[in-house]
């Protein structure tokens, strides 16, 4: 099932939650989501009366760093012992088909494609044979980089958190049972830059909600960024980047 945020392109302010009916072209609308039961309301959009919204509004995104294989040999860095965290603030959620903007104060800003799972209840040292239990779906996310002060700072928190620098969704596929075998696709203006496959992951979904739930609460809604593969590279103005992975669906932005 993939599940979705919507507004009306007629000015309405209110927004919708729906799933993708099968046919692809319409949404049927969701009344009052909570992340427990799915009552539908009946009605139906047709997608092209619709704007995309990210698909939840995260108390946090927490964000993995130097988790394939292949960009750990990439970056000439060893295989970190334990997942490398870093938290990318709610404020740089961006959706489908929305501007990534770039930041005057850096020269580089980078693309980093990456599959992210979303949190469906409260989870507290989860352990990793449970962690499906608590996994609400997966869906695109791009940790987009201001490269320069991330090599400048001694944090990420900077680089990784100006206002647009986290494009998800459009949808988040509720249907996977095993997230560690999706292709991961990354194109800019239609050239394929990143190819990958999350079988490549140094930590799996499942450990990466053990070990982030043993050190933090994680509530519905919230999103953990699994990290990147190789491949990573650099956004211009009016770019174009998409993120596609294997039964999820496309992630498609703009850069101005």
């Amino acid at each position: 099932m993939k599940f979705g945020r919507f507004r009306h392109k007629k000015g309405e302010m209110k927004s919708y939650y729906g799933t993708l009916a099968p046919e692809g072209t319409f949404i049927n609308v969701i009344e009052d989501f909570d992340f427990c039961d799915i009552d539908y309301t009946g009605r139906q959009y047709e997608l092209t009366e619709l704007e995309y919204l990210p698909p939840v509004q995260p108390t946090k995104i927490v964000a993995v760093g130097l988790n394939y294989k292949n960009h750990a040999q990439e970056m000439q860095k060893k295989l970190p012992e334990e997942p490398l965290l870093f938290i990318k603030p709610s404020s740089g959620i961006l959706p489908h088909l929305g501007c990534i903007v770039m930041p005057a104060v850096s020269k580089r800003v980078d693309y980093e494609s990456e599959l992210a799972i979303v949190i469906g209840k409260t989870a507290k040292n989860v352990k990793k044979s449970d962690a499906k239990d608590f996994i609400f779906g997966y869906t695109c996310l791009n940790d987009v980089t201001a490269r320069d002060l991330q090599v400048k700072d001694i944090q990420y928190t900077r680089s990784k958190g100006f206002d647009t620098f986290a494009p998800v969704g459009p949808y988040i596929e509720t249907e996977i049972d095993n997230p560690s075998n999706l292709a991961i696709k990354g194109y800019l203006n239609a050239e394929l830059k990143q190819s990958s496959n999350t079988s490549d992951l140094i930590f799996s979904p499942f450990e990466l909600v053990e070990f982030i739930s043993g050190i933090m609460t994680l509530y519905p809604g919230d999103i953990i960024s699994t990290g990147t593969p190789a491949g990573i590279g650099a956004l211009n103005h009016k770019d174009i980047f998409e993120i596609e992975i294997e039964n999820i669906g496309t992630l498609k932005n703009f850069v101005e």
